[in-house]
């Protein structure tokens, strides 16, 4: 454990991009283990028995890990990727993120609505504000980024209102805490995939 008390080797380790070369925090990664018929499988748990190796969570990245058969390189033997691999960790990362801001709900750790948020925001409790890519800009910007807060903006009205057992939403908030910090990490790898900026500047 860190002196804050976090586990070090969920923040601090870093591992190699198989593409790029690059040595980077885990974060920014998703790793990738082989499958017993030579199928590469996604392990965004990062649970999955088996040597792993690691790509950075960009689509281009994937993309040209197919395109160049890397795989095979980092398993050490002859793999093949799933048809659709980058829209099955898009769909995955997705998930994910969902059921996170669902289980931080359920909690007590998170709210949704333009006023919640607002309010949340006032006081202080914002750790991550999660707004849908495709909600009005105009009413996106009505709400700031506190410092030291994140914002993402890789779900979308429908996605997001998954979360929260509502046909969409637009804003939603989760304050401080272990599900937050999945949150951002998980929706940093899903705006990776989708082309997304992970962070905004803050505002008032």
């Amino acid at each position: 454990m860190t002196r804050g008390g976090r586990e070090k080797d969920t923040d601090l380790a870093e591992r190699r991009c198989l593409v790029t070369g690059e040595v980077q925090p885990k974060a920014g990664l998703i790793r990738f283990v082989l499958g017993p018929d030579g199928i590469v499988v996604p392990d965004l748990a990062e649970k999955l028995p088996g040597r792993g190796f690691w790509l950075a969570a960009d689509r281009a990245v994937i993309d040209r890990a197919i395109a160049k058969g890397l795989f095979s390189r980092g398993a050490k033997a002859p793999a093949k990727p799933p048809e659709g691999l980058a829209e099955l960790l898009e769909t995955g990362l997705a998930k994910r993120v969902i059921e996170l801001v669902s289980l931080a709900r359920k909690s007590g750790r998170a709210v949704a609505g333009f006023e919640k948020v607002k309010d949340w925001l006032a006081a202080g409790q914002v750790k991550v504000l999660l707004q849908a890519s495709d909600g009005s800009e105009r009413g996106k910007g009505k709400l700031w980024t506190p410092e030291g807060a994140r914002w993402f903006g890789c779900l979308t009205a429908s996605e997001l209102g998954l979360a929260f057992g509502r046909d969409h939403v637009i804003h939603s908030a989760l304050s401080r805490g272990g599900l937050a910090d999945k949150v951002i990490r998980d929706a940093g790898r899903l705006n990776g995939l989708r082309g997304q900026s992970a962070i905004r500047a803050g505002k008032e």
